[in-house]
């Protein structure tokens, strides 16, 4: 049995057509030849997209010469309203300048100081599984989504999810998702500068809201650090970082975006690979078993320490596998600044190149097997190399995530804290199909029943 993919696209589409199947999911809008296709080129009125797999054109667009193919100006215009000028969106100096600031945060050290507040957000999660592990059917996704969101505001500004500020971010957040489609019309018509772009009312009044709760906790920590009271957390690591070149730190309208992509991709991200990391262990029960013993050995009885992370290898590959399987973000587009030449086609400046974890992780000719859940692939010199070659779930080079590490600390700790206090089995009558939106989601929910272990 092999764990679920959606069906490709069949036969050739109008390009309305193709807007209309990749509005709706950006998976199963691509024909079945890009998982073996090493470039394949998309043509619109406006513009021209590659996308490319071949893993040494990869490495030159994000490792080899990341500056001649910045992130496209077509990523934020769907985010604007929520993320403003963060880091996710913003390219050259202003780019660099950002990550001089947030990068320290998230250094080898720092994630040790702050794996308590993952920790009670993990003992948080299990207490509240606890009345809902009577084997009846749950949307494990809801819960994902809810863990996740405590890990952030728990490690960001050291308040729970229960929180009142942290709580409407969520719920607002949750609203906000409903509106946001994949990509608007700003995304596929250059738009001159000076006209506004098309949102909703609903997608402007949510994101106003987040920002507006966003610059409340904001505001609030600055009058703590200025009184010498603020916690030793994320947020206060980055406010207190000045830039080393320019001495200069974030100020309160910086900062709340730096804070929202903080909460979409390290909330929503990890809740989206949590959610399918629960679903394959309930898939595979065999695999299922050997965490919940690691934990256990690792954990010796009583609560995780930072130290048993090394511990945990299997959990590790099985959180990597399903990164691999289910990467939150499916597809990332830069932009060619200057003409270029891939595989000898001739690409013309302001070409969209589109790199695409979801299948680069599935590539026919680069992985064995690779609709295959197999953790073990990852003790063998060829899933070795595959890891260095072919897997980008945080992207890669100078823009790789910079809670990378943060990410899979969080995800391996929450994955073996919940699998050794509970078991989880899929329901055959539900099974859980991916989407792609903002992230890589089941299209009716990840639906599983969960009993005490």
């Amino acid at each position: 049995m092999l764990p679920p993919k959606p069906p490709s696209r069949t036969g050739r589409v109008s390009l309305w057509r193709y807007l209309q199947l990749f509005r709706a999911d950006i998976l199963s809008a691509q024909p079945a030849r890009l998982y073996r296709a090493w470039m394949a080129e998309f043509r619109t009125p406006f513009f021209r997209s590659y996308l490319c797999n071949q893993p040494d054109l990869v490495d030159l667009v994000l490792k080899g010469r990341p500056d001649d193919f910045p992130k496209s100006d077509r990523v934020r215009e769907g985010l604007t309203p929520l993320l403003g000028n963060s880091v996710f969106v913003t390219n050259g100096e202003v780019w660099k300048r950002q990550r001089r600031i947030i990068d320290p945060a998230f250094e080898g050290g720092r994630l040790r100081l702050i794996f308590p507040a993952m920790l009670e957000a993990g003992q948080s999660a299990v207490r509240r599984l606890a009345p809902l592990a009577d084997g009846t059917a749950r949307d494990i996704e809801g819960e994902a989504s809810h863990v996740a969101a405590d890990v952030i505001f728990r490690t960001l500004f050291s308040i729970p999810i229960e929180n009142e500020v942290a709580s409407a971010v969520f719920n607002e957040f949750r609203d906000h998702q409903r509106t946001q489609p994949v990509v608007n019309l700003a995304a596929l018509i250059p738009l001159p500068t000076w006209m506004p772009r098309p949102h909703s009312r609903r997608t402007r009044r949510t994101a106003r809201a987040i920002r507006d709760l966003i610059r409340q906790l904001t505001t609030q920590r600055m009058v703590q650090i200025e009184a010498g009271e603020a916690p030793d957390d994320l947020a206060t690591k980055i406010m207190r970082t000045a830039d080393p070149q320019s001495g200069e730190c974030f100020g309160t309208e910086e900062m709340v975006d730096q804070v929202a992509i903080f909460f979409l991709a390290g909330h929503e991200t990890s809740a989206s690979a949590l959610g399918w990391a629960l679903y394959m262990l309930a898939l595979y029960p065999d695999w299922q078993d050997k965490v919940a013993a690691e934990a256990e050995a690792a954990f010796g009885g009583g609560a995780p320490e930072f130290s048993h992370m090394s511990k945990l290898s299997q959990t590790r590959d099985v959180f990597r596998e399903t990164l691999r399987l289910y990467p939150p973000v499916p597809m990332m587009v830069r932009e060619a600044r200057c003409p270029e030449t891939f595989r000898g086609r001739d690409i013309a400046p302001g070409s969209q190149i589109v790199l695409s974890p979801w299948h680069l992780h599935r590539h026919e000719r680069i992985w064995d097997a690779p609709d295959a859940f197999d953790p073990g692939r990852y003790g063998t010199e060829a899933g070795r190399k595959c890891l260095r070659e072919a897997f980008m779930p945080f992207s890669a080079g100078q823009r790789v995530c910079p809670g990378a590490g943060f990410a899979m600390i969080e995800g391996v700790l929450l994955l073996s804290m919940l699998v050794r206090s509970y078991r989880f089995e899929p329901l055959p009558e539900r099974p859980a199909m991916p989407v792609a939106h903002l992230t890589v989601r089941g299209k009716d929910g990840i639906w599983l029943r969960i009993t005490p272990r």
